[in-house]
């Protein structure tokens, strides 16, 4: 991570508690003085098991995970995370650049991550942009509408929140499901990354990552019949994608 003393005007974020989970002293102590410069509570847990125990003790609104962690692997935590209900976003913190491990970050529930070294003010951006999505407000991409939209053979039930391929219901994490809604409420037209990261995970400008490709990888994984040659969601080379 790069910039760690850099100078951040606080804002008023002191009822938002955040848990760093970062078995690096010298790192998780960075970033606990930049979180709290910027106005947020910060806590810190250097093991997996501390993890768990303080998010159960006192749920923070938002965990920065480490992957490597001592004890147990990062993925482990979110694995727990989530079975336990905890439904606070999870940004992971990796060095792993590999697509396969974001991948699996975003199926056992992760919002987004980020990757070693990061500079504090894209590491910010993200954390506000996850804690403008969790609040319980509906945004254009989450909110029902009491539809039920169709392609191919793949039906998606808004209120519900379940998609079915052919009859079978098929798994999707939040953030797949609200990216899938957003595409299809473009009715044909192209959806940009700028626009997807703004709409489905809060991005006020624009941001320098893979979540989008990551997430539609994920999509046409799951929905498509040939995932490598997609006929239903297709990437506009150098735009975005569409929904066809």
């Amino acid at each position: 991570m790069t910039a760690l003393a850099l100078a951040i005007p606080p804002r008023a974020n002191a009822v938002t508690r955040i848990l760093i989970v970062e078995d690096q002293r010298d790192l998780a102590k960075g970033l606990k003085a930049n979180l709290e410069v910027e106005g947020y509570s910060v806590d810190v847990a250097y093991t997996g098991a501390e993890a768990i125990r303080k998010s159960s003790a006192n749920p923070p609104a938002l965990v920065l995970l480490d992957l490597m962690l001592p004890d147990v692997e990062g993925y482990d935590v979110l694995a727990r995370l989530r079975r336990e209900g905890h439904t606070m976003p999870v940004l992971i913190l990796t060095a792993r650049a590999e697509e396969v491990d974001k991948v699996h970050g975003f199926r056992l529930g992760a919002d987004d991550y980020v990757t070693k070294p990061f500079g504090v003010m894209e590491l910010l951006v993200r954390i506000e942009a996850l804690l403008r999505r969790a609040r319980p407000a509906p945004s254009p991409a989450s909110a029902g509408d009491g539809a039920v939209h169709r392609f191919g053979d793949v039906e998606i039930d808004v209120d519900d929140h379940r998609v079915r391929r052919r009859g079978e219901e098929v798994p999707l994490s939040p953030k797949a499901f609200e990216l899938l809604l957003a595409l299809v409420r473009k009715d044909g037209k192209v959806a940009t990354r700028v626009e997807l990261l703004r709409d489905v995970w809060g991005y006020a400008g624009a941001v320098t990552t893979r979540t989008v490709d990551t997430h539609v990888a994920e999509l046409r994984r799951r929905l498509e019949e040939n995932p490598a040659e997609p006929r239903h969601i297709v990437t506009v080379w150098k735009v975005g994608y569409r929904l066809q």
